[in-house]
């Protein structure tokens, strides 16, 4: 599997990388974040958000597990942090295979359940603002995807 990987050096440079891979977003996108407490997934969800035409304001979903947003297409965003037994049938393919794009943060919590083809960001710190992103594509989709984003 190829990996990619890039610098951002502050918040505004995260968003807009979430901005420039939500624009190429398509109904049925899965896009998985993973990172420590504070590296920046609920930051790059907001950069997706705004890419899709999204004008409420985004969130973590921790305790909800999902919140669904409108805009250009509809945007569902996981946070299956606290989901504690990850073979339970929460009917996440509906979303995965739905008409909107899927934002799972935390989401090697549910590897069993989700699709083969998706995008796999891991957002590093790397000091105070900066993140190190590292993006594992699956699929054709998302293999095109990030050699047009990160080369």
């Amino acid at each position: 599997m190829i990996e990619y990987e890039l610098i951002c050096k502050n918040e505004q440079e995260t968003r807009q990388l979430a901005e420039k891979i939500g624009r190429r977003l398509v109904p049925g996108s899965v896009v998985a974040l993973e990172g420590d407490l504070g590296a920046g997934k609920t930051t790059f969800t907001k950069g997706i958000a705004k890419s899709l035409g999204v004008t409420r304001t985004v969130n973590s979903p921790t305790f909800t597990i999902m919140k669904q947003y409108k805009g250009n297409m509809p945007l569902y965003h996981m946070d299956v942090y606290r989901i504690e037994n990850e073979d339970e049938d929460f009917g996440f393919e509906e979303y995965f295979e739905g008409d909107g794009v899927t934002i799972v943060e935390w989401a090697h919590l549910i590897k069993a359940q989700l699709p083969d083809k998706l995008l796999t960001l891991y957002l590093f710190h790397e000091g105070d603002e900066q993140r190190r992103i590292k993006a594992m594509p699956q699929g054709e989709f998302y293999e095109k995807l990030c050699e047009e984003i990160f080369e």
